[in-house]
């Protein structure tokens, strides 16, 4: 399949969005829109405690506030995913973590959108504060596992990425992962 003539149509500081004319496998031609983003991480930090670490946080997009595990754009050039973990934990949590476990990677919403999700578990986490982004107002909420299991189950955690977040936490501290990988294993 060949893509052809994309506009660019709008460009923002994480993300373009493109109109193409695209070729599906039947043959036609459709005209779609597409969203480049930058990759992205997503970190679920649990305390020496056992607790998870949630951020409360308003989102313009659904106009609510939203509880949400610590997530950002990997937006530096020279940065790696791992420093972008950390600096997104200590600017959202105000911690960092001497041991980070990938959970997972994958894309978002590929119907529209290439965004490129890393999920991570932080552990043995410590003070270290960033100053949050100027449009970010962060409350931090601390929950057990179960708590949180049981605000995905009753709808009070609302946002995606976090469940999934939650979820495969939950397996890998219990043990009953249904992925578990070393970090050199998702290295491409």
């Amino acid at each position: 399949m060949k893509d052809s003539n994309p506009q660019l149509m709008y460009r923002s500081r994480i993300f373009e969005v493109y109109e193409e004319d695209v070729s599906m496998p039947d043959g036609r031609v459709v005209r779609q829109s597409r969203i480049e983003h930058k990759p992205t991480i997503a970190v679920v930090p649990v305390d020496p405690a056992g607790r998870i670490i949630l951020i409360r946080q308003y989102r313009s997009a659904v106009r609510q506030y939203l509880l949400e595990i610590p997530a950002g754009t990997l937006d530096k050039a020279d940065e790696s995913i791992e420093q972008c973990v950390q600096r997104e934990l200590a600017e959202e949590t105000g911690f960092k973590s001497g041991r980070l476990v990938k959970l997972y990677e994958g894309y978002l919403v590929p119907g529209y959108c290439d965004e490129y999700m890393h999920f991570y578990l932080a552990l043995d986490l410590f003070e270290e504060k960033l100053p949050s982004d100027e449009d970010e107002f962060i409350e931090t909420v601390f929950t057990t596992v179960e708590e949180a299991l049981s605000m995905i189950r009753d709808g009070s955690i609302k946002d995606s990425k976090t469940a999934l977040g939650i979820l495969l936490a939950s397996g890998y501290l219990n043990g009953k992962q249904a992925i578990r990988q070393t970090e050199s294993s998702w290295r491409k």
